[in-house]
């Protein structure tokens, strides 16, 4: 993996909807942790939505996480490909049911484009089920060529994405 000296504050999407996604989800932030050069700086709540392009499936998990690295983008999406792996996620068809599904959103001020990677994500700005859990942890965020992500998420108000109630709370409603 490459690693430079230099800390990067990076945002990733986390999501699942298969084998327990929600401890899918909560397991992968644990991992984001343990990432070298890599500590979590802030994790959103959890939300359900509904899925996007296939829609034969069940629901949702998100979630969004920054994190500080040293690792240079792309070792940071083999490691995030890694996690996903580890998770048993199949890649069958595009938008299929997965275990895990890891995003790299944003690392830092990057605004390019490489084979098999784009920063900021190229489809972030279309997905209420990112941009809602990101401004809950960073309500100010500019995503580089596209302005502040709070303008973004009105243009995502036809789509349902609901904060996850703890259990606690859910069982007292």
């Amino acid at each position: 993996m490459t690693v430079s000296a230099i800390k990067v504050v990076a945002t990733v999407g986390l999501g699942a909807n298969l084998n327990d996604p929600a401890a899918q989800v909560e397991y992968a932030l644990a991992e984001l942790d343990r990432l070298p050069g890599t500590r979590l700086l802030a994790r959103s709540s959890l939300y359900a939505s509904a899925p996007v392009g296939y829609v034969d499936q069940p629901d949702f998990v998100n979630a969004v996480a920054q994190i500080e690295t040293t690792l240079a983008p792309r070792a940071l999406l083999v490691a995030l490909l890694d996690i996903e792996h580890r998770h048993g996620r199949e890649r069958s068809f595009r938008n299929a049911p997965r275990t895990l599904d890891l995003d790299l959103l944003l690392y830092g001020n990057a605004h390019f484009h490489e084979d098999g990677l784009t920063l900021p994500h190229p489809r972030m700005t279309e997905r209420g089920f990112v941009l809602l859990p990101l401004l809950e942890i960073a309500p100010d965020t500019v995503i580089p060529g596209h302005g502040r992500a709070a303008d973004w998420l009105a243009r995502c108000n036809d789509q349902h994405v609901l904060p996850l109630l703890p259990p606690a709370a859910a069982v007292n409603a």
